[in-house]
């Protein structure tokens, strides 16, 4: 495994982050800076070690600009605060995010004049200025960034490729545009907040935004080639090496399952002492994760902290934990809780960063439900419709319990040149064959084929049970009793009277369940605003799959369970008396039976 070079001292300054923008407001400058300054305390959880205001005059009369920015450094030294700004000083970037080809990038641009500091998203600044609308479509990277240009008048706008950074955007009444990277420092300012989608770019010169991101992988019927385990594995080695750029202490998420043992597994590699490295995993007492996890650790030589807590204590976060991630999803909130749990040890020891492997059930068909796909063409499109919804369910998750700490995660498994080489490889391939089969007997089989034994001379990756256990949802893998445990605390906070009311109070994706209610009552109470509302996705799922993929199986549409246990190919289906745990069991004994 090829090792990280190591990043000049001044270089990647400036990552994870808050960002805020407001365009051509009609506030005066005191009120707008003062406006800006007092939002930007909603996210300083995402960026403590540095704030920044530009305020700059529009082009049309009596309107005004602001770009903020809210910092987390991610490597030594005092300098590196945003906005940046072009050579000129009259183009102001505010970003959050990280740019893996900016020396490339930079070496590219015909203005060879140095940079003004050593941070990586510098370049986009400058390269906006001489690609102009194309920027966005030139970076390799995780980002969100807000440039306005006084020399143009133009603001211009882009989120990464998949969404692992977040990104909301809203109209103010007075025709105002405003841009965050959470909803709660501007939904109380727009008439209606949304979120930006990923992949896309807003410009205000054609006042539209534009998709940038379409790999020709969309379609079904380009994703024609052969199976090839070598680039793969090459492939993600590069994803996860590429992301270690870091001058501060970074660690692993390491749940025990395949695709964050295999993260750790790679980075590893990267210590001439392993024990450098620092792993981290949460659960309840004796859950699957941590015992999994710990017996990565003890392989890989990782210096490994397990952290438990107690269904209470999960209990006790569901508000705080709604107010981070902005969402009601069930999945989401199930899992993000104990993520942002675990973020808040991490940080207290003193961990800015950390690797982690979401993204990896969307690409490679890992989800429990990919089992009932009919062919592959279906997977394939289930695929792309997963990848496509990520950044309201997993990377929103994954993004916003961390930086509610001020801890940044990379997801090396959405890499765009990872991404490209399994989401062109034929479907058939990602197919779930199941137990006894030759090859394709577990899902994700060509990733676990990929770092197999056999596959490198002298290189173990890690022990085959861990190579070869099946796929575990994070909300069960850190105990089953932390969902049933939240199941029950929502039957008996929400009363039946309550729960009757639920169409009425939510017409907009109404609570299916007590447990959706009670979620979704936090959020009201945190985000009262109908358009807040609608930036959360409905519509049913069983086992994370999307509302398309229910019809897979007739049964499926009497359990809508987002549990992996929800899907009868799970060593631990719900097999229990607990309420709603007979249903799905009843349902596949009905439609067996057919």
């Amino acid at each position: 495994v090829a090792r990280a070079s190591r990043v000049p001292a001044a270089a990647a300054r400036v990552r994870a982050c808050g960002i805020l923008a407001v365009f051509e407001s009609t506030m005066d400058a005191d009120d707008l800076r003062l406006t800006a300054l007092q939002l930007q305390r909603t996210i300083r959880h995402r960026g403590p070690d540095g704030s920044g205001v530009h305020l700059s005059e529009s082009k049309v009369p009596g309107r005004r600009h602001v770009v903020a920015h809210e910092r987390l450094a991610i490597n030594g030294g005092v300098g590196g605060n945003q906005p940046l700004y072009s050579h000129d000083g009259l183009a102001a970037l505010s970003v959050n995010g990280e740019i893996y080809n900016h020396v490339a990038l930079q070496a590219q641009l015909a203005d060879k004049r140095p940079f003004a500091t050593g941070s990586d998203c510098e370049v986009i600044v400058h390269a906006f200025r001489e690609y102009g609308l194309d920027v966005a479509s030139r970076l390799d990277g995780d980002f969100a960034f807000v440039i306005v240009d006084e020399k143009t008048g133009e603001l211009y706008a882009a989120r990464d490729p998949i969404g692992v950074n977040s990104l909301y955007f809203g109209y103010g009444a007075d025709g105002s545009l405003w841009f965050s990277s959470e909803m709660k420092a501007i939904a109380g300012h727009c008439e209606r907040v949304m979120v930006f989608p990923p992949g896309h770019y807003y410009s205000s010169r054609t006042r539209s935004i534009t998709r940038y991101y379409e790999p020709s992988w969309m379609e079904a019927s380009k994703a024609d080639r052969a199976l090839d385990l070598p680039a793969i594995r090459t492939s993600f080695e590069a994803a996860v090496t590429k992301r270690l750029m870091s001058e501060v202490p970074y660690g692993v998420l390491l749940s025990g399952g395949l695709d964050s043992s295999l993260v750790a597994s790679i980075v590893a590699k990267q210590f001439d002492d392993p024990k450098k490295l620092k792993t981290f995993s949460v659960g309840l007492e004796g859950s699957p994760d941590l015992m999994a996890a710990q017996r990565v650790a003890d392989f890989l030589g990782t210096d490994h902290y397990s952290f438990v807590f107690t269904v209470q204590e999960g209990i006790d976060a569901i508000s705080d934990v709604i107010y981070h991630l902005e969402t009601y999803d069930v999945t989401t909130i199930r899992a993000g809780t104990p993520m942002f749990l675990l973020a808040r040890k991490i940080k207290g020891l003193g961990i800015k960063m950390v690797l982690s492997g979401e993204g990896s059930d969307e690409a490679l068909a890992g989800y429990l439900y990919f089992h009932k796909a009919p062919n592959g063409r279906e997977l394939h499109e289930e695929c792309v419709r997963k990848l496509g919804m990520l950044h309201m369910y997993d990377c929103l998750r994954a993004n916003k319990a961390t930086m509610a700490w001020g801890l940044e995660v990379r997801v090396p498994f959405l890499d765009k040149d990872f991404l490209d080489t399994v989401m062109y490889t034929h479907p058939d391939n990602k197919l779930t064959k199941g137990k006894g089969a030759e090859t394709q007997h577990l899902e994700k089989w060509i990733m676990r084929k990929a770092f197999d034994d056999d596959q490198v001379e002298g290189v173990k990756y890690l022990p085959q049970e861990v190579l070869w256990r099946q796929k575990e949802q994070f909300s069960d893998g850190v105990g089953y009793s932390w969902i049933d445990g939240l199941k029950e605390h929502c039957e008996r906070v929400v009363s039946d009277e309550a729960f009757a009311s639920a169409a009425q109070r939510f017409p907009l994706n109404t609570p299916p369940s007590k447990e959706a209610f009670y979620f979704r009552s936090l959020f009201a109470g945190h985000f009262p605003q109908w358009s807040a509302a609608a930036t959360v996705p409905g519509g049913k799922s069983i086992a994370c799959s999307s509302p398309v993929a229910i019809k897979w199986d007739a049964a499926w549409a009497a359990m809508a369970d987002p549990s992996g246990r929800a899907v009868g190919s799970h060593d631990s289906a719900y097999k229990s008396d607990k309420p709603g745990d007979k249903a799905p069991e009843k349902a596949l004994e009905k439609a067996k039976a057919k």
